[in-house]
């Protein structure tokens, strides 16, 4: 089973089989509207501005499993995002990412890469605040918080997470480095 096994939604409802992005990099993100980090989508889209021409796909997934933090319908978070952040990659369903009712996708995406720590400024906050909710989220694969990223080369290979306290702006090397 790889990447492009599988089949997602897009906001209206139609399926997207994922084999639609064979040869391109992706960047998977499950996303939300009332968060701390929900001014990455202003990186997101400057990198999907920067990069789209040269085969990168940003696929956002609206989340409401932490803090309840992307409520609406999927049509009022598309609005959302088109008018506060002018995104120009789509927004696909909303999704849960972590439990039994999880995505597919995601499980997937956690199989292949697990959680490797909070970095840079906003790290210590992040551990302390997830680790109220579970003591052992160092040792488990699931999804923390908002804003969680993985990137996929062009072969459909899942080879980096990154956590929301990752600017989308410190993505962009390596981005670079797969197109």
């Amino acid at each position: 089973m790889n990447i492009y096994d599988f089949t997602v939604k897009d906001r209206k409802g139609n399926d997207v089989p994922m084999a639609n992005f064979k040869g391109k990099v992706l960047l998977i993100v499950n996303t939300a509207t009332g968060c701390g980090f929900t001014p990455q989508y202003d990186g997101l889209e400057k990198l999907w501005e920067e990069f789209h021409e040269k085969g990168l796909e940003i696929l956002d997934f609206p989340c409401d499993q932490f803090g309840h933090q992307a409520p609406g319908t999927d049509d009022e978070i598309h609005e959302f995002c088109q008018m506060k952040f002018n995104t120009g990659f789509e927004n696909f369903k909303k999704i849960e990412v972590n439990g039994e009712n999880a995505e597919p996708l995601y499980k997937y995406l956690k199989s292949k890469k697990s959680f490797a720590g909070f970095t840079g400024e906003k790290a210590d906050f992040m551990g302390s605040f997830v680790a109220k909710m579970d003591p052992d989220y160092k040792n488990n694969a699931e999804i923390k918080w908002n804003f969680t990223k993985f990137l996929v080369n062009r072969e459909g290979d899942v080879v980096e997470r990154f956590e929301s306290t990752v600017e989308p702006s410190e993505i962009a090397e390596k981005i670079k480095g797969l197109l």
